[in-house]
């Protein structure tokens, strides 16, 4: 028995799935009888090159084709001998096995110079002419560029890149197209019709994607499956031989994050993972898939020239999934399942990427509300502080002078010590410089001291306390001045240090043997530039 994809190749123009743009240009020529010498077709495999070389050579070398016609009828003596393949007319050549110069002198060039034996046209059909030699390539070319009247080639290849530019150029070239999945399906139907098999819409469907867009794939595939269901084939028979699709977990995984169900999302990817799925590989139809539902939000009549098919019934089910997503969060989709597999072959757990993906798309509007929370409130998540309607107050335009600000430092000393002890030192060792409308400017005589203050998080802290403490967000300007004089425990200087006698006999100093107490600051260098920096005494 012969397989379907044999017994079933198309025999005229008409029966030649999608080329249209192939087709109408052949079919005018030959209606005119405007014959070129030399055609090039090229293209994927399977999509029908050979099959439309062989319809039109029947076509113009038809017996009982009229005037105006451009199809063979398949009837008369030339054509039955073409479709038998015993024309001496039109002949056939495996570029692939036959690549050498000899093989070219002996099976075409010598050939071409013979008449046709019964035909109007010798016709020479060379399959995979890409396989031909740098010799043979160059011994072809002088018989294209001078070729007998009587003689046409058809050049066939599925690299196009690998042929030469003085061969095409002395060429028609056509470039053929992979056939969409609905017009596979509207073939195989036909197919299974004239077969007597009743087999279901979305098996055909099944069949068709798999065979991405090659026909003699989907229709050889279609054979097995009979052979296995016979005249009535079922899904779970048709499951046997189709190999495994993953576009169904791709549309479960999407429906789990439009409905931001983290769980079910990284559940489908670990199923996918023990079934020995590619990761990769169905990250990227994910991908694809994402890109076709943008496509259809941004123009829906762009879907159909530049988004991949999936059939009938998979876009019924990706229409109702997507119907409610927003094209910003589908960019978002689109942006995190790229990043995650980029990141797959450095990740040591190999679907964790995707996983933290899928955690990021659902959780991203409640992780966006804490980011936009914090930055409201203007206060870093590790302070651990509530906000208070003070720390929020908007500048009511009052001036704050810096005797205000001094006043008060030790109010500031104390709510400060409730989230930072040590802070609370570093801030006495301060001298105020100007208070300019929101901005406080603080003098430090050391750097470090300084560079404490002006951390992030650090300076949040502060300037929160502030707007607790004056009723106006005041922002944090800090310098070195290492002239400054800072002033000791017994409030002396200019800095913030005479009203907080009592912070300072609230720390419990440890007691070190001195053999004077009461030695005076210039004694010892050490003890002296420690009470400059905190702000201390000796005591007894």
């Amino acid at each position: 028995m012969a397989t379907l994809y044999r017994k079933y190749r198309p025999q005229r123009f008409s029966e030649v799935v999608n080329q249209n743009h192939v087709k109408i240009t052949l079919q005018n020529e030959i209606q005119s009888s405007k014959i070129a010498h030399a055609y090039l077709f090229c293209g994927p495999r399977a999509v029908g090159k050979t099959t439309i070389s062989r319809v039109f050579s029947k076509a113009i070398n038809c017996k009982k084709r009229k005037e105006g016609e451009f199809e063979p009828c398949n009837k008369c003596e030339s054509c039955e001998s073409i479709f038998a393949g015993k024309s001496m007319d039109v002949i056939e050549i495996d570029a692939a096995s036959h690549t050498g110069v000899d093989n070219v002198r002996e099976n075409i060039i010598t050939t071409a110079r013979v008449a046709p034996s019964s035909s109007k046209y010798k016709v020479f059909i060379i399959d995979e002419v890409h396989m031909l030699s740098a010799s043979a390539f160059n011994a072809l070319l002088k018989t294209m560029e001078e070729p007998p009247a009587h003689a046409i080639f058809i050049l066939c290849t599925t690299e196009i890149h690998k042929v030469p530019t003085t061969i095409i150029s002395r060429c028609q070239r056509f470039d053929f197209k992979r056939i969409g999945v609905s017009e596979i399906v509207k073939r195989l139907s036909d197919i299974a019709q004239k077969e007597g098999i009743k087999i279901d819409r979305k098996i055909l469907e099944d069949i068709a994607r798999n065979s991405e867009g090659h026909m003699r794939d989907a229709e050889s595939l279609l054979g097995q499956v009979i052979s296995i269901g016979g005249k009535e084939v079922t899904q779970e028979e048709a499951d046997l031989v189709i190999p495994r699709s993953d576009i169904n977990e791709i549309l479960n995984l999407i429906e789990a994050l439009v409905k931001k169900d983290a769980s079910s999302g990284i559940k489908i990817v670990n199923n996918l993972i023990d079934s020995g799925v590619d990761l990769k590989s169905f990250t990227t139809d994910l991908i694809e898939i994402f890109r076709k539902i943008l496509i259809s939000k941004i123009n829906p009549s762009l879907t159909e020239k530049l988004a991949l098919e999936i059939g009938e019934s998979l876009e019924i089910r990706l229409n109702e999934v997507s119907r409610d997503l927003a094209i910003d969060r589908l960019i978002l989709f689109i942006n995190k399942t790229s990043e995650a597999r980029e990141k797959f072959k450095n990740s040591f757990i190999i679907q964790l990427p995707l996983e933290l993906a899928i955690a990021e798309l659902c959780f991203a509007q409640n992780i966006s509300n804490s980011q936009n929370n914090i930055q409201k409130n203007n206060v870093s998540p590790s302070t651990n502080i509530q906000p208070t309607a003070s720390a929020i107050m908007k500048n009511n335009g009052l001036n704050i002078k810096k005797d205000e600000i001094v006043s008060k430092w030790s109010e500031v000393l104390v709510k400060i010590k409730k989230y930072n002890h040590s802070l609370s030192f570093v801030l006495r060792a301060c001298e105020p410089i100007d208070v300019n409308g929101d901005q406080l400017c603080l003098a430090f005589k050391y750097k470090f001291h300084k560079d404490r203050v002006t951390n992030p998080e650090i300076k949040v802290l502060i300037e929160k306390v502030l707007a607790e403490v004056f009723g106006k967000k005041l922002i944090i300007k800090a310098s070195v001045d290492e002239s400054l004089e800072i002033a000791n425990g017994n409030g002396n200087g200019n800095g913030f240090h005479s009203p907080i006698q009592e912070d300072i006999s609230l720390e419990k100093p440890v007691q070190k043997n001195f053999k004077n107490t009461e030695e005076k600051k210039g004694d010892n260098p050490m003890i002296d530039n420690l009470l400059k920096t905190f702000g201390g005494k000796v005591v007894k």
